[in-house]
């Protein structure tokens, strides 16, 4: 079986580590974590980075820093993992949805717009699937109703976005340089990983210090255990870090191999009829961190059909989303009822993704290609 995703660890990784069981530094202390911060947030050209203990968290820690009120609202794509909308219920918000693109499948930042009301607070962007939210347009809307930004960048390792927003130049930005605060996941699966993991980046001092507190069960600096707040035991270890770290000093290579596997399925699957591949739009640069496709109807098969006849032929598929609006934890809540997104509901059916890891060979990718060559014959 061709797994859908395999990491690519290395000598590095393992030296790393070793300093950290050698040294006895395998908690949530030690210099792993602090350089593992910095230069995370360096390469995404921001101020401040916070480790947390996976990406789930940091969307949690994001949207707590903003001090939500009950019935403040944060608006977000239908199309994304139950991460996003989790993060508002638990803070006591409330999730306002969007369709997505049919290109791109982010969020379609025309209906955004429509969404805000006096009580919007902030948009989450979630970039998907290694492509960039068209963030212009998103930036334009925040400055004018004076919205926060909680940016989802947990897929999107290195990717990057044109801005155009100074009229005299364009310029290329990296996703997780637009949020208010930005959340990145490092997961087994991610670009970097650090096992589980996650960083919550921002350029604001305040905020930076507010998630740090959240993240350490906001323990007072003069008086440990005298706590004024609830916080959060979601902090990450040195070990994780020391993962981390080393898969970004050669993160260049990283990126450039994903774009590859990406490319690489463009031209072997291109012209295939049945078959949406991933676009790649003039203003962005995607990094395929999964290689997604959408089958036409016309080929009488849905996406759980399909993957189950390559799973026949040894090759290993996960399914896309399904919508926020048609989860039934959040029906049992009152969210959502009743709501129609036909863009995700569509894609959610039809839609999977190929293996796309690191690790994979260029015989493994001819071998999934043909694989789909033949089951859609």
């Amino acid at each position: 079986m061709i797994p859908v995703n395999e990491p690519l660890l290395g000598n590095r990784e393992l030296e790393y580590v070793s300093e950290c069981v050698r040294t006895g530094w395998i908690s949530s202390a030690g210099r792993f974590i602090e350089e593992f911060e910095e230069k995370w947030a360096s390469y995404c050209e921001r101020g401040y980075g916070i480790a947390v203990s996976n990406g789930t968290v940091a969307l949690q820690v994001a949207v707590a820093c903003l001090g939500l009120k009950p019935g403040d609202e944060v608006i977000m794509p239908t199309f994304t993992i139950i991460s996003c909308a989790l993060a508002v219920v638990y803070n006591g918000g409330v999730p306002v949805l969007v369709d997505c693109d049919p290109r791109t499948w982010c969020m379609d930042v025309d209906e955004v717009k429509k969404k805000i009301t006096e009580r919007t607070r902030a948009i989450m962007p979630v970039h998907i699937y290694g492509h960039p939210v068209d963030m212009d347009p998103i930036l334009d809307l925040t400055e004018k109703h004076r919205l926060a930004i909680v940016e989802d960048a947990a897929e999107v390792h290195g990717a990057e976005y044109l801005s155009k927003r100074d009229t005299l130049h364009s310029a290329w930005r990296r996703c997780g340089n637009f949020g208010t605060l930005s959340c990145f996941s490092f997961y087994a699966n991610k670009l970097i990983t650090t096992g589980e993991g996650g960083m919550v980046l921002t350029d604001d001092p305040k905020l930076a210090e507010k998630a740090r507190s959240l993240r350490n069960l906001c323990f007072q600096a003069n008086r440990r255990f005298h706590h004024e707040e609830l916080g959060f035991n979601f902090r990450l270890t040195n070990l994780q870090a020391a993962l981390g770290l080393a898969q970004l000093e050669r993160f260049e290579e990283i990126v450039a191999r994903k774009r590859w596997i990406g490319q690489e399925y463009n031209r072997r699957l291109a012209g295939l009829k049945g078959l949406q591949l991933p676009v790649e739009e003039s203003w962005a640069r995607n990094v395929y961190w999964m290689y997604g496709v959408v089958l036409s109807e016309e080929t009488g098969m849905d996406a759980t059909i399909f993957a189950q006849r390559l799973k026949q032929q040894g090759i290993e598929t996960r399914p896309f989303f399904l919508g926020l609006h048609e989860q039934p934890v959040f029906h049992q809540r009152g969210l959502f009822v009743q709501e129609r997104f036909p863009v995700t509901e569509r894609i959610a059916r039809q839609g999977l993704y190929f293996p796309s890891g690191l690790a994979l060979t260029t015989e493994q990718l001819d071998e999934v290609c043909a694989a789909v060559h033949e089951v859609l014959s």
